[in-house]
């Protein structure tokens, strides 16, 4: 990884600095937070369920073997303190800024979808007649065989949000995101052929698979729920990750964009600093000016220079 400017951007000399540039994307962020809370307030679609189509979603109740409160645990902090690691070791804030602002989008949008979808579709559970019917005794209507639910509203609500899987969607976006970092940090495709950095990679891909095959096991999701999960969560984490870093096969995959237009952007302004400190000729350069043939001859013989006539009279004055 180049060594360029490294170790001088911190926290406590540039944090405040990018992170009021980017204030209207951590304002977007606060509203995404709010949408995600409406969307899980609001009541889902009740799609008809007959009295035939019962016999698909008469799977047991079980908990959680994941539990919702480690969904952000995996998907968002376990990057976290990754990154986090990362800033400790290279003091690069437009790094540490820029991940996680990534990987916050990645898992808010993500969230958002979801939501959004899970209450458009109200796809029931593969538990959804114990939810309905807790005490085993199905009743339907009589006209037209749609359930009529006793259970609790809350569980009959939840019932009601199959597809897609929102353990899944949420650990793959998180831990993709992570992929994809630690992709660019080890240099996974320096065409050297190390296979130990791709397993490095694949490590949170597999933890993200294992979620979802955790929802299908407790019988919350149905296969298809889980696939397009991971699906959503894989997508929209790799958009965000290429908004703020190069691909990580790309020679400037290791560091964000901001840190690299922040370089330009220093050099151009230390040119144009340099170009403006130049005031008269420096030694080994040539200036033209047009003076009187005798009296430029007199001046450049007082102040010590040299001159050769051209033809219309006018000096190159050179150093001697």
């Amino acid at each position: 990884m180049p060594e360029i400017q490294l170790g001088t951007h911190t926290i406590r000399s540039h944090g405040t600095k990018v992170a009021r540039i980017h204030m209207h994307d951590w304002l977007i962020l606060l509203l995404l937070v709010i949408i995600d809370g409406i969307l899980n307030v609001i009541e889902p679609f009740h799609r008809f369920v007959g009295e035939g189509m019962m016999t698909d979603l008469r799977y047991p109740m079980k908990d959680n073997t994941v539990p919702f409160w480690a969904v952000p645990m995996i998907a968002i902090l376990l990057p976290l303190v990754v990154i986090l690691v990362y800033y400790f070791i290279r003091k690069d804030v437009y790094d540490f800024h820029h991940a996680i602002l990534g990987l916050l989008y990645s898992v808010l949008i993500t969230a958002v979808i979801t939501d959004a979808i899970k209450d458009g579709v109200g796809r029931p559970r593969p538990d959804f007649f114990w939810r309905c019917f807790p005490d085993g005794k199905g009743v339907f209507d009589p006209v037209t065989s749609d359930v009529r639910c006793t259970g609790v509203k809350s569980v009959i609500k939840e019932g009601h949000k199959s597809f897609p899987s929102g353990h899944t969607s949420w650990s793959f976006a998180g831990l993709t995101f992570l992929a994809w970092y630690l992709s660019g940090k080890i240099r996974v495709f320096d065409r050297r052929g190390h296979v130990a950095k791709l397993c490095i990679v694949f490590l949170p891909i597999l933890m993200a698979a294992m979620v979802a095959v955790s929802r299908v096991d407790d019988y919350w999701h149905h296969w298809q729920d889980v696939f397009a999960g991971g699906l959503i969560g894989m997508t929209i984490a790799s958009f965000c990750y290429l908004q703020f870093f190069p691909p990580p096969y790309d020679v400037d995959g290791w560091g964000p964009h901001a840190y690299f237009q922040m370089l330009a952007e220093s050099n151009g302004a230390q040119a144009s600093s340099s170009n403006n400190d130049i005031i008269g000729p420096q030694p080994g350069e040539l200036h033209i000016v047009s003076i009187p043939s005798q009296h430029g001859r007199d001046i450049a013989r007082d102040n010590g220079w040299d001159s050769s006539p051209i033809l219309d009279g006018s000096q190159i004055p050179r150093r001697q």
